[in-house]
């Protein structure tokens, strides 16, 4: 089988470059809902292009958002958001209604054991839930799953079953091909596992982690890092790899001088890829994008669980300043593992190997790919990693319990 060659390495890897995904994928807009693609990256100083997605009657998010070091990465990254919930949201696969217990004897099930728990959930080996089948990334073999991991039809009334695992859109993704769409939904898993570990860890861990941006040597990262200086705006950065050992790092940024007339919080962006420079300019542009997605108003709950007000507001951006300033950076953007797969295989292999070993064996991926579209959508579940903490129902696993044992006084 001939190996798919990576054909586009600016602040990110894909088979085609942006111009080319954009143009594949234009005329479906107006099928999918999308009323308007907006530059909005002049609402803000920074400059690092991030564009908004419409699509006013999504039945989850009807804003999505794209970044990238340059416009057409933003309008294929935000285009391609859009694309992916549109395809969660009209899925019309086969689903059953059965209980665990009715289906493990006759079907390959998930270990939902290991899976993200709701604090409210009912579930049980007989309660009554919808399933979907998915295929493992590791053989190949049938897998049923719940529905409500896989879905983001999110109107009301919820599926029968509802109520049971944490909903989110992490894992879900799209791409230029299959396995390009596989890799960023394991990569966008690993960051939320990785996220959730390092905020779990203890103060002065996460502070030696405080990567020196002069250590930085790849030209897209220290471009993006340039822009946030011109425009006055203090950078953290932190590596927060876990040891699943794929590189991640967080971001936050913050205005060296606040305005009280213009007061904006700290905002963070996260990124994760077998190449460090790929996650380090992820993490970077999405602190832009989170930014102008609080300018902008395109979503209210991004700050659910920040500073409400304009004061505030304002004094959080000021202590982060100081933090900032103050903290010491002696981590190496070198000591970040880097893997610098050539092809979109060999990337999977290593993705899929890093997890087997930590003992994390079993991912399944459910193809969403709507074949009059063409367009591959996919989304990935894996037993054993840790989602985002902070989404409302949030119930630390295996890995977040050993982290919190760790950090005990």
């Amino acid at each position: 089988m001939t190996a798919t060659r990576k054909g586009f390495h600016a602040g990110t890897h894909r088979l085609l470059p942006p111009e080319a995904t954009v143009a594949r994928v234009r005329g479906l807009l107006p099928i999918m809902g999308i009323t308007r693609v907006a530059n909005v990256t002049g609402l803000d100083t920074i400059g690092i292009p991030v564009v908004m997605v419409i699509r006013p009657n999504a039945r989850s998010l009807s804003v999505s958002q794209g970044k990238g070091s340059e416009l057409a990465s933003a309008r294929a990254s935000g285009l391609m958001e859009a694309i992916e919930l549109y395809h969660a949201e009209h899925l019309t696969h086969p689903l059953k209604l059965a209980t665990f217990n009715e289906l493990r004897f006759t079907h390959r099930m998930v270990d939902v054991t290991a899976l993200p728990a709701l604090s409210v959930s009912q579930f049980h080996g007989h309660f009554r839930t919808l399933w979907i089948e998915g295929r493992s990334l590791f053989d190949a073999g049938s897998t049923w799953v719940p529905y409500e991991l896989v879905h983001m039809d999110y109107t009301l009334p919820l599926p029968s079953g509802s109520g049971s695992f944490l909903m989110s859109s992490s894992g879900l993704a799209s791409g230029n091909h299959p396995l390009e769409a596989v890799n960023h939904a394991l990569c966008e898993l690993i960051e939320r596992d990785a996220t959730t570990l390092f905020r779990l860890s203890g103060e002065q861990a996460r502070r030696r982690l405080r990567v020196d941006p002069a250590s930085v040597d790849d030209p897209g990262c220290r471009a993006l890092l340039e822009q946030y200086a011109r425009a006055r705006v203090e950078v953290g950065v932190w590596e927060i790899t876990s040891d699943v050992g794929v590189a991640a790092f967080s971001c936050t940024i913050v205005d060296s001088d606040p305005e009280p007339q213009r007061p904006i919080g700290p905002m963070g962006g996260m990124g994760c890829h077998p190449c460090r420079s790929v996650a380090l300019s992820r993490a970077l542009t999405e602190a832009a994008q989170s930014r102008l997605t609080v300018i902008t108003g395109a979503r209210d709950d991004v700050r659910h669980m920040g500073p409400q007000g304009s004061e505030e507001e304002l004094e959080a951006a000021r202590r982060m300043r100081d933090l900032l300033v103050a903290e010491p950076a002696t981590h190496r953007f070198q000591d970040a593992p880097d893997f610098q797969g050539g092809t979109l295989e060999e990337d999977h292999s290593f993705l899929l190997g890093r997890l087997r070993a930590v003992g994390l064996g079993e991912a399944v991926g459910v193809d969403l790919t709507q074949p009059h579209f063409g367009i591959p959508v996919v989304r990935v579940i894996v037993p054993g990693l840790e989602p985002l903490n902070d989404i409302p129902g949030y119930v630390p696993g295996a890995r977040a319990r050993r982290r919190l044992a760790e950090t005990a006084p």
